[in-house]
């Protein structure tokens, strides 16, 4: 793994498009200095663990409790944000249109998605793994998965990559969602299920399925996610801030403890700021 750090050149770029938003800004961009008391931040809506609409309309998970402490250093209490579904799919748009303030919804960082919008962080360094049946013996390294039911959901570039790099023999299982995967594993229907460690801890420290899963704890990928801001807006100076507070004041290893403690997920360290992990 090569951490590198943004150059002096991308940042004097980022303040050239600074200023340029500031000439020229949007005016359906949502701006958080315009003394408007409320905020809306993208979330995702599926994920327990990380980001979860729960039946009673609250909001759970590792992304939440970021971004809540993230808008209240910005001067936002809770009752001040408004929750918008971030899809996987939608994300640039709904920055790019200023539908949203930020988006905090397991977003890696990449070179693609860079050139479409800016990132603080990152501040969580994720892996592609596998969940297996706790009681399962037979999967103890990643080649362990050939000949073996891999299950992701339809779309998914996570089980394609493990059947392309990792375990060519692999039988691939395509699942509408997550919870599908989780049914048949738990089933027995199929052996693993790939995706980012981090929702796979989520899912399986959810109380109905407490001590039925374990991780692979295989690292296939770096995934490093950061919270997601229009190009050139300030808000990527102020959340760096207020990430690096919630590390050193201990709140961010008790986000971690709270919502994947449950599942014995080993969490990387804290990732530092604007250091990107190939």
């Amino acid at each position: 793994m090569k951490p590198h750090k943004v150059t002096a050149a991308a940042a004097a770029a980022a303040f050239v498009l600074s200023l340029a938003a500031a000439g020229c800004g949007s005016e359906d961009a949502a701006d958080t200095s315009s003394g408007d008391e409320k905020i809306t931040i993208g979330i995702k809506y599926d994920q327990p663990g990380v980001g979860l609409k729960t039946p009673d309309g609250k909001y759970t998970g590792f992304d939440v409790d970021v971004a809540t402490y993230v808008a209240k250093e910005l001067g936002h209490e809770p009752g001040d944000i408004e929750w918008k579904e971030a899809k996987s799919a939608d994300r640039e748009t709904l920055l790019q249109r200023g539908d949203v303030d930020f988006i905090a919804a397991s977003y890696s960082i990449t070179p693609e998605r860079e050139q479409k919008v800016d990132f603080a962080g990152p501040y969580l360094l994720a892996h592609q793994d596998v969940l297996i049946r706790a009681d399962d013996d037979t999967i103890k390294k990643p080649a362990d998965l050939n000949d073996k039911k891999l299950c992701s959901v339809t779309g998914s570039t996570s089980a394609q990559n493990v059947k392309d790099e990792i375990a060519p023999k692999a039988q691939l299982q395509e699942y509408g969602g997550y919870s599908e995967c989780l049914t048949g594993l738990e089933n027995k229907v199929i052996d693993a299920l790939t995706t980012d460690d981090s929702i796979l801890a989520g899912y399986a420290a959810q109380s109905e399925f407490k001590g039925k899963f374990k991780l692979g704890g295989f690292k296939l990928s770096n995934e490093n996610y950061g919270i997601g801001v229009q190009q050139g807006s300030d808000l990527k100076a102020q959340i760096n801030t207020a990430l690096e507070k919630m590390v050193e004041d201990g709140s961010w290893d008790a986000a971690v403890e709270k919502n994947f403690g449950p599942a014995n997920y080993k969490n990387e360290p804290a990732p530092k700021i604007g250091v990107i992990v190939d």
